[in-house]
C-alpha cells in the first residue's frame, strides 16, 4: 500500500490521470478536483483522514452538502468526482477496497430524508447497556442530536461554557463559523447534567476541558465515533433504516413541523442559510403551522421515569 500521506501530491496525480488517463475538459477537472478539495477540508474538521473513510463516511459527508441545499444535480456531480477520485486511489494502491464502489447517485425530483418515529429513538435510547461506563454520555448524545438538531460537527465540538441550563438554551458553531442559539429540550438539559457528573471521573485533556463530549481518554470525540454509535443503538434496537446522526437533526425538524412549529423557527434552530433548505420538511403538514418553537417538540417534557 502506498503513502496516502502527502494529500497535494496524490491530488496532482489525480489531475494528470483525468487529463491524460480519461481525457476529460479542463472544466469538468476543475470541477471535480474542487469537490474533491471540499471533501478533504471536511475530512480535516472531524479529525479524519482518508484511510478512515468508508461509504458511510461518505455518506455522511453527501448528508452535509444536502444539508446546506446543494442542488440534486451538482449532488450526482460530486458523486461521480468521488466514485472517480476513489477509484483512482484504489487502481493506484492507496486504498483498498474502494469505499465509493456502491454510493448511489441521488435520486431525482423531492427527495425526503429518512426520519425516526419518537417510539424508535426512545428504542435506541433503551439499547444502550445501563453497566458500561458511557452510558450516560451516549444517552446524552442521542437526546442532545434529536432534542437540538444539531450537526454532528457542531456536537463533537460542542463547549461546557456555552451551555446555559438555567436559561435553557445553548450556543452552538455552525456553517461558516457563524454561532446561533439553540433552546434545549428539558430530556437533554437532564441527560447532560447526569453526564456530566459522570465524567468528573475521567482522566481529561487540559485541550478538551471545555468540551462537553469526551471518549474514555478523556480527550475530544471524533465523527466516526458518533456515526457508529448512532449505527450500534439503530442495529441493536432493531431498526432497519439507513440512520445516521443527520437522522436525528432530520428527526426533529420533522417532528417540530408535525407538532405545529414555525419554519421560520426551525430554520433559526437548523442554522440554514436559506428556508429553501428547510422546505424539504413542510410536505408534511402546511396547515398546523404556529410559533414557538419549544412548545411543539416531544423531548421538551420532563423525563418520565
Amino acid at each position: 500500500m502506498r503513502d496516502i500521506t502527502d494529500i497535494q501530491r496524490i491530488l496532482n496525480d489525480y489531475d494528470a490521470y483525468l487529463s491524460v488517463e480519461k481525457g476529460m475538459a479542463e472544466n469538468t477537472r476543475e470541477a471535480y478536483r474542487r469537490d474533491i478539495d471540499k471533501l478533504h477540508a471536511w475530512l480535516t474538521a472531524g479529525g479524519l483522514s482518508l484511510r478512515d473513510v468508508t461509504i458511510d463516511i461518505l455518506r455522511e459527508f453527501l448528508g452535509d452538502l444536502h444539508d446546506v441545499g446543494i442542488a440534486e444535480r451538482s449532488q450526482a456531480r460530486i458523486v461521480s468526482g468521488l466514485r472517480s477520485y476513489f477509484f483512482f486511489l484504489s487502481i493506484e494502491d492507496y486504498l483498498n477496497p474502494n469505499p465509493a464502489e456502491l454510493l448511489e447517485q441521488p435520486k431525482t425530483g423531492l427527495h425526503l430524508p429518512e426520519v425516526l418515529t419518537q417510539e424508535e429513538i426512545d428504542s435506541m435510547i433503551r439499547a444502550i447497556d445501563p453497566g458500561k461506563a458511557e452510558a450516560s454520555r451516549d444517552r446524552a448524545i442521542i437526546e442532545t442530536l434529536y432534542g437540538c438538531g444539531l450537526r454532528v460537527s457542531e456536537l463533537v465540538n460542542l463547549e461546557i461554557s456555552k451551555i446555559y441550563g438555567q436559561e435553557g438554551y445553548l450556543i452552538v458553531r455552525g456553517k461558516g463559523n457563524k454561532e446561533r442559539m439553540v433552546p434545549m429540550s428539558e430530556v437533554s438539559l437532564l441527560e447532560i447534567s447526569d453526564y456530566l457528573m459522570d465524567r468528573m471521573h475521567l482522566d481529561i485533556k487540559p485541550d478538551s476541558r471545555d468540551i462537553l463530549f469526551l471518549n474514555r481518554r478523556g480527550g475530544r470525540m471524533t465523527r466516526v465515533r458518533i456515526f457508529q454509535i448512532v449505527k450500534d443503538l439503530a442495529a441493536a434496537a432493531g431498526i432497519r433504516k439507513t440512520i445516521s446522526p443527520h437522522t436525528l437533526r432530520h428527526s426533529f425538524a420533522t417532528h417540530l413541523l408535525e407538532g405545529g412549529a414555525n419554519l421560520r423557527a426551525i430554520q433559526q434552530m437548523l442554522g440554514h442559510e436559506s428556508i429553501a433548505t428547510t422546505q424539504i420538511y413542510i410536505h408534511l403538514d402546511r396547515s398546523t403551522l404556529r410559533s414557538d418553537i419549544l412548545t411543539y417538540h416531544p423531548r421538551n417534557h420532563p423525563r418520565r421515569d
